[in-house]
């Protein structure tokens, strides 16, 4: 079966076509520095060709949820090296993702206080996670023009802290909402300098954004995450397919690891059925280099995506959650774990290291 076939990934010859989707879990410790069990949360899921981590923000202000892990300071680089450290030592292969939520925030997460930012002053609709629970939304600050270099070197830092705690690559978060996904989509951007207006003003932080990070990892080393049609968090653009060609064609410029596509709505998962839509069917013939798909697939529905030529690899969400040995399972056709909602985000052990495998069972 082609899941279970090796794929070259720039440097590396990854052992199955199965990836661990990057999953925010809310358990990082103090000072947002991830812990022992995170490393063994992933060590766990080493079996999969390549593991992307949960959102990783690249300073304080990129905050968006309570105990998100980050990759600015000295104890969250050691405490991604811990995870490395474990992951490597079973064999796998791990990328972290870099991440910036702008206004997918609130004061209460921010430093001193202050209003989360975003390409223009518009709040979203919904409500922020909070340590002190659900809170709505306040309008953001747009950023002033000379800020948005500063959070491109936050990002180029980012990658050289992932290379000091030993991953493999990196994937930069443009996807689902947050703050490069935000300055892309003309609901959320209004702005009238070089980032705003046109589609290539709109692309233009992102492609700032991957080039600096190339710059720093190499190639073959770096991914960019996009999700064309979700509309979660708020987010929505007159013309998707417009935006999203443009990247598209515009990262083929970059020597990138792969492009990875999100064709659910996450708010909404249960409504899809994993097909190709029509934005990201378009988006695999324009992109030349290797092209990931997550949409809530099974066994037989990333096989038959793999088989069509639709996708070079898979991403898996709740089914690695929840089943952390998935390509032994899937490779014996085995029963699979059913993912308890009421733990996915924040806790303990319980719902997180603590799902059985089949070596496990009974």
């Amino acid at each position: 079966m082609n899941l279970f076939s090796s794929y070259q990934l720039g440097p590396y010859e990854l052992k199955n076509r199965m990836v661990m989707a990057p999953m925010t879990r809310n358990r990082a410790g103090g000072g947002n520095a991830p812990q022992p069990m995170n490393a063994l949360y992933y060590a766990q899921r080493a079996g999969a060709g390549l593991i992307i981590t949960e959102a990783s923000h690249v300073s304080p202000q990129g905050l968006g949820y309570p105990d998100m892990p980050g990759i600015y300071s000295p104890e969250q680089i050691a405490g991604w090296r811990m995870v490395t450290d474990l992951v490597h030592s079973r064999g796998g292969v791990i990328f972290l993702q870099l991440f910036h939520c702008g206004r997918i925030s609130h004061p209460s997460l921010q430093p001193e206080g202050a209003q989360p930012v975003a390409p223009s002053a518009i709040k979203p609709e919904g409500e922020a996670m909070t340590y002190e629970g659900p809170s709505p939304f306040v309008t953001p600050r747009a950023l002033e023009t000379e800020e948005i270099g500063k959070i491109v070197d936050q990002f180029r830092q980012g990658a050289e802290n992932a290379l000091a705690a030993n991953f493999d690559g990196v994937e930069i978060h443009g996807a689902n909402g947050y703050l490069l996904d935000q300055f892309l989509r003309d609901g959320t951007n209004q702005r009238t300098d070089q980032y705003g207006g046109t589609i290539e003003n709109r692309a233009r932080f992102l492609f700032e954004v991957t080039k600096e990070v190339i710059n720093v990892l190499g190639q073959g080393r770096v991914g960019v995450h996009i999700s064309p049609g979700n509309p979660f968090n708020d987010i929505y653009d007159s013309n998707s397919e417009a935006i999203f060609s443009h990247v598209a064609e515009g990262l083929n410029r970059f020597p990138l690891a792969y492009l990875h596509a999100v064709e659910m709505d996450l708010a909404n998962p249960a409504d899809y059925c994993g097909a190709l839509n029509s934005i990201t069917k378009k988006l695999r013939i324009i992109y030349k280099g290797t092209y990931m798909t997550n949409g809530g697939y099974d066994r037989d529905g990333a096989e038959q995506v793999l088989e069509a030529g639709d996708a070079d690899l898979v991403s898996f969400g709740r089914l690695f959650l929840a089943n952390p040995d998935l390509p032994e399972r899937f490779k014996k056709n085995g029963p699979l774990n059913e993912p308890d909602l009421a733990t996915f985000y924040g806790g303990d052990e319980t719902g997180y290291t603590d799902y059985p495998s089949l070596n496990s069972e009974s």
